[in-house]
């Protein structure tokens, strides 16, 4: 099945009282359905279209997230204090300011 490595992701909505399925390589793909299993059913069978019409149409299917291979590294801009700032709490923990920045993203920024 073409859709199986893509990475989803199912919520409660709220507004709608139903379960959201989602697939982030199609931001704007979703499935409503009251029943958790049934969203992500519903989702995985519109992204199985969605991708049958892509190829039929001679179109980039998106590459799933999961299956994408990442260097470990990217570039950040921010503000010369905020830099500052890293890099003083970074000498403080005494790690370099990459491990020191890792660990925070980590952490989820705590």
């Amino acid at each position: 099945m073409l859709n199986r490595h893509h990475a989803y992701k199912i919520a409660w909505s709220s507004d709608d009282g139903q379960y959201i399925a989602s697939c982030l390589e199609f931001p704007s793909l979703s499935w409503l359905d009251e029943d958790e299993v049934e969203a992500m059913r519903g989702i995985r069978d519109l992204v199985a279209e969605t991708v049958q019409d892509m190829i039929a149409n001679g179109e980039d299917v998106p590459e799933p997230i999961m299956e994408r291979n990442y260097s470990g590294q990217f570039v950040i801009r921010t503000t010369s204090d905020m830099h500052r700032r890293l890099v003083l709490e970074a000498a403080e923990a005494r790690v370099s300011l990459n491990r020191y920045v890792n660990a925070k993203l980590a952490a989820g920024g705590r």
